[in-house]
């Protein structure tokens, strides 16, 4: 009987570390809000390795011409609509739309809609800050 118990002890705290792991990986894009007022832009880092890096980010007006020298960049937009410019191309976007940005392709977007465009942006390899070329 000791021993059951103390394997059903083991067995919880394997399923509750379990739980606190998966709880670590998954994100609900949704509930992500920011707490502190911004102008324009506010960026919320999800996860990252060398590899790729996930961000959340919000956009009231506009971000700018630029480009990226080192990695490309999908985004996923989950709410609001904008303008977005890749290269040649300019595009209406809304909600569920997935873009793809090469490395070193200029890219801009406008915000069109009433409230901030909030898009989950996927960068690989790792986003650092330092390729980012600005254009204008």
């Amino acid at each position: 009987m000791k021993i059951q118990i103390l394997q059903l002890i083991v067995f919880s705290f394997f399923l509750l570390g379990l739980n606190r792991a998966h709880s670590q990986n998954l994100i609900n894009a949704d509930t992500i809000t920011f707490n502190t007022p911004f102008e324009n832009i506010a960026i919320r880092k999800l996860q990252g390795d060398k590899h790729v890096t996930t961000f959340i980010i919000c956009v009231k007006k506009e971000v700018k011409l630029h480009k990226h020298a080192n990695h490309s960049e999908t985004i996923y937009v989950l709410n609001g609509t904008g303008e977005m410019e890749i290269g040649e191309k300019v595009m209406v976007i809304k909600k569920g739309d997935v873009l793809f940005i090469p490395e070193n392709t200029p890219h801009a977007v406008k915000v069109t809609s009433e409230f901030p465009l909030k898009v989950l942006s996927i960068q690989a390899p790792e986003f650092d800050g330092t390729d980012r070329i600005l254009l204008e």
